[in-house]
């Protein structure tokens, strides 16, 4: 398992990402969390094909800390079944990716 990740997750407000990037700097899940959108978003639900603006979190943090961050997510998220993935990044600067390790160990 690659030991970086990106965890993204979509909401339907502005407000609803800023308080996912906040809880998961705060609680030092994650390092950096960036907060993209509007965006627009299709997919099926409960048998029909819906569209809507959504705002898309990246949060940047350890592998070790995924259970941690899905649980975090779960815990504010509005949705019925919230898109929690994580993707592994496979290569960084070393700077950014000492960073990265350093905020997310530091004692809360």
């Amino acid at each position: 398992m690659n030991e970086y990740i990106q965890v993204s997750t979509t909401v339907g407000s502005e407000e609803e990402a800023g308080a996912i990037a906040r809880l998961l700097v705060e609680k030092r899940l994650a390092a950096c969390v960036q907060v993209l959108g509007p965006i627009t978003s299709h997919y099926h639900w409960q048998g029909k094909i819906e569209t809507a603006g959504e705002y898309l979190c990246l949060a940047k943090s350890r592998a070790a800390l995924y259970s941690e961050i899905e649980a975090a997510i779960k815990a504010i998220h509005p949705y019925e079944v919230a898109e929690i993935i994580s993707t592994p990044i496979i290569g960084g600067s070393k700077e950014y990716l000492a960073w990265l390790v350093a905020e997310v160990e530091r004692a809360s």
